[in-house]
């Protein structure tokens, strides 16, 4: 896709963090946008601003973790702008930051629901809706560098992030077996300067889990936090995003500096050598 104007966009947790941020990117090069997401005020106060510089939007509250919820937004896209060129399956948490024995099914099931049943619904309501409409479309969903690589009191959002990535992988091939004019982009960034690790906002009541954390789980939360609130800012991974679109690449690797962390994985794996993790600077893990 070279040229973008007066095409739609639609993207999930747009309402804050990388999801915003292209939102406003997409803006900029005069589509339209649908702004899904879980948090109607936030919701509204983007849609807000972005309609006050001249762009074309429509908000939907979106619950991604819901099939109803997702067919609803692609309904609604569609009436409003009567199709939709552009989907980003981007809402995310990042949940507790607990070992994985003591993640309760409550975590399993909020984390799960929205960073993989959100992409999972994102494909099966849009991808289908864009093939029917024909001509160019691109999907572009929401991994993390931790669909890469295994770090602990994480292992659910890890989960989640590894299948992101091997689903995009599959719908690449397939859409291309289909001689499908439609690409596929998987986003893959480190740290970035967003509010996920203040996602209980939006946790269900009914899904609460107010377990303790181990001292060592402690100590990583506050480093990883650090790390988050040094991280790039959203908006040039939007621009990598759009650049990527233009490119029809499928990685999208807004960090390229964590690449070599993923090369001595693989190389660890192929050596059948027991995995390692090396902590955060300053931080001593006791597992």
């Amino acid at each position: 896709m070279k040229t973008f104007h007066d095409k739609v966009a639609v993207v999930t947790g747009a309402a804050s963090g990388i999801g915003r941020a292209m939102a406003e990117r997409f803006a900029a090069e005069d589509m339209k946008v649908v702004l899904a997401d879980v948090e109607e005020r936030a919701l509204a106060e983007t849609t807000k601003a972005l309609a006050g510089r001249g762009a074309a939007t429509l908000a939907v509250r979106t619950d991604v973790s819901r099939a109803a919820d997702v067919e609803a937004l692609a309904r609604a896209a569609v009436e409003r702008f009567g199709g939709v060129h552009v989907v980003c399956n981007n809402a995310g948490v990042a949940g507790d930051g607990i070992s994985v024995w003591e993640q309760s099914l409550e975590s399993w099931q909020w984390v799960l629901g929205v960073n993989l049943w959100g992409v999972v619904h994102g494909i099966r309501t849009f991808v289908p809706l864009m093939l029917e409409q024909g001509g160019e479309g691109h999907v572009i969903n929401t991994a993390s560098m931790a669909g890469h690589l295994s770090m602990p009191f994480l292992s659910v959002y890890n989960a989640t992030k590894f299948a992101v990535v091997t689903i995009s992988e599959g719908l690449h091939f397939e859409l291309q077996m289909a001689g499908a004019p439609l690409k596929v982009s998987v986003l893959c960034p480190g740290f970035v300067r967003t509010n996920i690790l203040d996602a209980e906002r939006n946790r269900p009541p009914e899904l609460a889990d107010d377990a303790p954390r181990s001292e060592a789980a402690q100590a990583f939360r506050m480093a990883f936090r650090g790390f988050v609130d040094s991280g790039t800012p959203p908006a040039e991974v939007a621009e990598r995003v759009l650049e990527a679109i233009r490119a029809e690449r499928f990685w999208i690797f807004p960090h390229p500096e964590m690449l070599e962390a993923i090369r001595q994985r693989a190389d660890g794996i192929l050596a059948q050598e027991n995995p390692t993790f090396v902590p955060p600077p300053g931080v001593e893990l006791k597992l």
